[in-house]
């Protein structure tokens, strides 16, 4: 499969980028992709929940009737968890959702979902872009250019462009990612990926090994 690299303006240049028939595999890897988006997701989690339990529950520890002769149920304190305020029984406690997944299965499952941008023809590759000064004006006339304007859009860069980078954060459909710091979920949560030229040999080398 060739694409052709357009330029800042739209226009297509004289070089293109292939990928070839290795790159692309035969099998589905629907359930690998499930893993590692359920991954990610928990890995957003903070875990810092918490709740009182009886030992934690500020009130006096004096019991609050005798055992026997009063004809009621027994009881302890005031902290006992069938009163109103008293602690809470199996409350949360803070944890950490985090999920081991081999990174050959990570790295399988970025391919796969790029794979499936290349065939059904959401994925565009541009020039290197680079600015002298943060403009997000120029970032939003490239998306119109691209005709990507109302459209979520991802573009990938082969290193860290830090004006690149502020032009863009304010856009709410867009977002940019270096190669090394690309996720599984946004590849399947932006419906275009924008590759730039530089990425495109980058991303050969971590998916073709």
């Amino acid at each position: 499969m060739e694409i052709k690299i357009l330029d800042i303006k739209g226009n297509w240049t004289n070089r293109k980028v292939e990928f070839n028939d290795a790159f692309f595999s035969k099998k589905s890897y629907d359930h690998s992709i499930y893993l590692e988006i359920k991954r990610y997701l928990s890995a957003q989690r903070q875990g810092t929940h918490k709740s009182k339990e009886r030992g934690e529950v500020s009130g006096s520890t004096r019991k609050i009737h005798k055992q026997k002769g009063t004809g009621e149920s027994r009881k302890g304190n005031i902290k006992n968890p069938i009163f109103k305020g008293g602690g809470r029984v199996f409350g949360p406690r803070p944890r950490r959702y985090f999920e081991k997944i081999n990174k050959s299965t990570r790295n399988l499952v970025r391919k796969t979902i790029i794979e499936y941008k290349l065939k059904t023809n959401k994925v565009r590759v541009i020039e290197d872009i680079q600015l002298e000064k943060p403009n997000t004006k120029f970032i939003f006339n490239l998306l119109r250019i691209l005709h990507l304007k109302d459209e979520k859009s991802l573009m990938i860069v082969g290193i860290k462009n830090k004006n690149l980078y502020l032009s863009s954060r304010n856009l709410k459909k867009f977002k940019l990612l270096n190669v090394e710091e690309l996720d599984c979920y946004s590849l399947l949560n932006f419906l275009y990926i924008i590759f730039s030229e530089s990425s495109v040999n980058r991303i050969r080398e971590l998916f073709m090994n």
